[in-house]
């Protein structure tokens, strides 16, 4: 687990200079197209404030999206207190803030910047349908997210992807409204494909972070609570009574346990999350090995 944290850490890196060449490249064919440097400067200045908000905001968004209510104590919700705690007591890791939604929609999710400024939330729906085991599996892999820093690596992925995609936005108009129509019209349909393209490309990228965020997590958790058929089971019930949520924004499905968006639907490309099947193949496999 220690290597797949300091994995994530030196992934966020890697992402962060990934992305900082995707808006770079976008800020330098927008010069190319209008003769003007500063753009690059300009480009990447705005997407690395944009981060940089994002990064320490990110989790009070989510909240605000979802429509969560924060547990001040044990007595707000003492099942849903009492398994956070015993887990992070378990593992050593700082107590998260706990929410709640009122949503019948099964679903949970884990956001914040690291274990110190950590929120995790859970649906009344997914409470009513899960047995103390299964709740413990679906927070224990909440907790996974928080104990790997996967909550980091999203938030910082999130925000440069919605980054590259408003700029990429911003410099297409430019290029349609602005001065650059004077401009080699091979240059400008060039121009247009690449920024057209980014956002895809960005987009894809966070999805496959996503998918690899959820089988590690999976593996976390099952380590922790050394019940792997629980989680396996909580995720049967999510495959089974999956809806789609009250309050859906397409920008915060990947925080999610489950997909909040499209329960039960396999795309393997542009799904936010691996199958439901395959996730539950794996912990079958980890369980044969207790």
């Amino acid at each position: 687990m220690y290597r797949a944290i300091a994995k994530n850490k030196r992934n966020t890196f890697f992402i962060i200079l990934f992305f900082l060449a995707i808006i770079g490249g976008l800020g330098w064919l927008a010069a190319w197209v209008y003769q003007d440097p500063t753009i690059v400067i300009v480009t990447l200045v705005i997407a690395t404030a944009y981060a940089l908000f994002q990064y320490f905001t990110a989790d009070r968004q989510a909240i605000a999206m979802s429509g969560a209510i924060e547990l001040k104590s044990k007595a707000d919700h003492p099942r849903l207190w009492r398994t956070v705690e015993n887990l992070s007591i378990t593992t050593g890791t700082p107590m998260p803030k706990v929410y709640v939604i009122s949503d019948p929609a099964p679903n949970a999710f884990a956001t914040g910047r690291d274990p110190e400024h950590a929120v995790v939330a859970a649906t009344t729906g997914l409470l009513e349908i899960m047995d103390d085991a299964e709740l413990e599996g679906v927070m224990a892999h909440e907790l996974g997210h928080v104990r790997n820093y996967d909550i980091r690596l999203s938030m910082v992925v999130f925000g440069l992807v919605v980054a590259v995609g408003f700029i990429s936005d911003m410099l297409v108009r430019m290029t349609f409204f602005g001065r650059g129509n004077n401009q080699n019209p091979v240059v400008l349909v060039f121009g247009l494909v690449a920024m057209l393209i980014a956002p895809l490309v960005a987009s894809l990228v966070q999805l496959a972070v996503s998918r690899q965020r959820e089988y590690l997590a999976d593996a976390t958790g099952a380590m922790t609570t050394r019940h792997p058929d629980a989680l396996a089971s909580a995720l049967e019930k999510l495959g089974a009574y999956g809806r789609p949520m009250r309050r859906q924004n397409s920008s915060m499905a990947h925080l999610w346990i489950a997909d909040p968006l499209r329960p039960g639907v396999i795309d393997r490309l542009f799904a936010t999350h691996p199958p439901i099947a395959d996730r539950i193949k794996r912990l079958e496999t980890m369980g044969g090995a207790f």
